[in-house]
């Protein structure tokens, strides 16, 4: 039995036209729309099979990507995708396996699920749409939700500082970290390629705009607010900002420096760490029943007999 996805390629080429189902419906200029185009960009650039592809998604203006691509796809239940997912991956492992999960469903009703996720280190892509509030339920306060800003369950300000994707990721134990963005569409890409290409569970966290409840969060027409990690291991900036925004050295295997960058105020984008030799739950439990001793269904119960 084999634990590794499928990454051959589909018997005739796939377009992005042939993964499109029906008209998006988000708010106008929502980061949702340029991270579904992304992940489409490179089921085509892999030419990935999509009858052997998975979209798993919780709930929230993320929970209806699964209905976007011309794939298989689970729409499941609040705080949820994550167990799913790893059903997915234990029944199927030959499956190209991505998850959709958004503030929510990462880090509140979702964050025991975020916890075993990680520990398990199944193999995945994890995509967190993180646009820092709850839009769906029309602009309430989420786990990322920066402190004061104003939003319908709390008027005054959010009271608390947020949780950090990314140091609560690492802080788990997480065996792949990365951050990337809705509107920087070359590096998004790139990330989702070295994100699917990792042994494991791939946590990627993607800042993303929300201009209907939030449009002042997230300058994307500016860069001077973020910086770069690059490195041979890791992703490259995205060619459209290299000259233009703040570019450092990171080596992703170094989990001390990782937190340091994931803990700044200033935001980064790029592979904070990476460690491809962390045991892998599917691949353990597979190799036990691999090495399990055939018995005869039919007398399965014998043992039960008095």
């Amino acid at each position: 039995m084999t634990t590794d996805t499928l990454s051959k390629s589909a018997p005739q080429p796939i377009t992005i036209k042939e993964l499109n189902t029906e008209n998006q419906r988000w708010c106008a200029g929502c980061g949702d729309f340029g991270i579904i185009m992304g992940l489409k960009r490179f089921i085509v650039d892999r030419q990935l099979v999509p009858s052997q592809t998975v979209n798993v998604s919780g709930i929230g203006c993320s929970g209806r990507a699964p209905n976007y691509f011309n794939t298989y796809g689970i729409h499941s239940i609040h705080g949820r995708p994550i167990p799913i997912a790893l059903g997915v991956a234990l029944a199927r492992p030959d499956l190209n396996l991505f998850v959709h999960a958004g503030d929510g469903d990462t880090l509140s009703i979702g964050g025991n699920h975020l916890i075993h996720g990680i520990n398990k280190n199944f193999k995945c892509v994890f995509l967190m749409y993180d646009n820092e509030v709850y839009a769906l339920t029309k602009n309430q306060t989420s786990p990322t939700t920066r402190q004061n800003h104003p939003t319908n369950t709390q008027p005054s300000g959010s009271y608390l500082n947020p949780l950090n994707p990314i140091t609560v990721a690492l802080g788990l134990g997480a065996s792949f970290v990365a951050s990337t963005a809705d509107w920087i569409p070359d590096h998004l890409t790139n990330t989702m390629k070295t994100a699917f290409d990792h042994p494991g569970f791939a946590f990627v966290h993607i800042s993303q705009r929300c201009p209907h409840f939030d449009p002042n969060n997230f300058d994307h027409k500016n860069s001077n607010w973020f910086s770069f990690l690059k490195h041979p291991n890791g992703i490259e900036p995205d060619r459209r900002l290299a000259d233009k925004a703040e570019i450092l050295e990171h080596d992703p295997s170094n989990l001390a420096q990782a937190f340091q960058y994931g803990a700044a105020e200033r935001r980064y984008f790029g592979l904070f760490f990476q460690n491809k030799e962390k045991p892998r739950y599917d691949n353990i439990l597979h190799g036990l029943v691999d090495k399990a001793v055939k018995k005869d269904p039919s007398k399965i119960l014998d043992s039960f007999l008095v």
